[in-house]
């Protein structure tokens, strides 16, 4: 008889009560933030995190998790007679994560010779509830009697046209990361500018900038419907960081725009906010497909 596991990281920003719905594991990324090093998911919320942000003097670095972590757990499926286990990592791209997961599992062979466990190791090339929401499908639908391949195949295929439009109220974090200049951080946060992010198979990049908080829910609209044909039947999601204010502008705009409430609202957690700053917040939506080959027919 299958026994069936599913694992993956905190970035996946997964919600506890999701993770413990669907018998999903969630292992913490290490942050270290000012010198000191805390587990997400463990020593601090997300609102404290987003706080402890604004109080540092420095910016919080994330580490990846190690193959011998991976394999540590992998051991602990193995010896607790797990038949499969479906691993959806963070990004590859952007996190070695992936990749000592991959020697994590060569290790596991090394370990315990023989083993039964047949890890289905996925790299999600994307960060937070993106991918974590649909593990959760995954785990619904086979927890619900699905079929495991198909379940998996069905996840991969949603994976392969997520897309995420992100818009930043404050340069600050990203002036400390180094990711935008401090004169242009500056001179943005006095004006009031505000980019409007796109993140696409992993790959960032600023699409528009608008000047002052009100005019972000339409321009973020504006470009999640440049890349659908349209969102009137597209399920979508909603990411926020400490603001509910901002949170319930967009929420209350998008369903205007789309017809519909988003399928989840869900903060983004320490690994992706460590990246984005604290006042952050997102549109997640499926565009259209980046490996149409996967999906084509296939001749005898």
């Amino acid at each position: 008889m299958s026994k069936i596991g599913f694992l993956t990281d905190s970035c996946s920003d997964i919600p506890q009560e999701l993770a413990d719905k669907y018998g999903i594991e969630v292992v913490g990324f290490p942050i270290n933030l000012d010198g000191v090093e805390y587990m997400e998911r463990k020593d601090f919320t997300n609102d404290q995190f987003y706080q402890m942000m604004r109080n540092a003097q420095g910016v919080p670095t994330t580490a990846a998790i190690t193959q011998l972590q991976w394999c540590e757990i992998y051991e602990r499926y193995v010896d607790e007679g797990y038949t499969d286990l479906v691993h959806l990592c963070i990004n590859s791209a952007g996190s070695s994560t992936y990749n000592n997961a991959v020697k994590g599992a060569e290790m596991l062979a090394e370990e315990r010779p023989g083993h039964k466990l047949n890890i289905q190791l996925i790299d999600s090339h994307t960060y937070s509830m993106p991918y974590g929401w649909y593990l959760c499908e995954c785990a619904r639908k086979v927890r619900n009697g699905g079929e495991l391949a198909t379940c998996v195949e069905e996840m991969k295929q949603s994976l392969d046209r997520v897309e995420i439009c992100l818009a930043a109220y404050s340069l600050k974090q990203m002036k400390k990361s180094g990711r935008v200049s401090a004169a242009a951080a500056v001179v943005g946060d006095l004006l009031g500018i505000r980019p409007i992010i796109s993140l696409n198979a992993g790959v960032s990049k600023v699409e528009a900038k608008v000047r002052g908080d009100a005019a972000v829910p339409a321009a973020m609209i504006k470009w999640v419907e440049s890349r659908v044909d349209s969102m009137k039947d597209t399920p979508y999601m909603v990411a926020y960081t400490s603001s509910t204010s901002k949170r319930d502008e967009l929420v209350k705009a998008c369903k205007k725009a789309f017809g519909h409430a988003p399928v989840i609202v869900f903060q983004l957690g320490g690994v992706v906010s460590a990246n984005t700053g604290p006042d952050g917040i997102a549109i997640v939506y499926p565009g259209h497909p980046r490996h149409l080959e996967a999906y084509a027919p296939q001749l005898p």
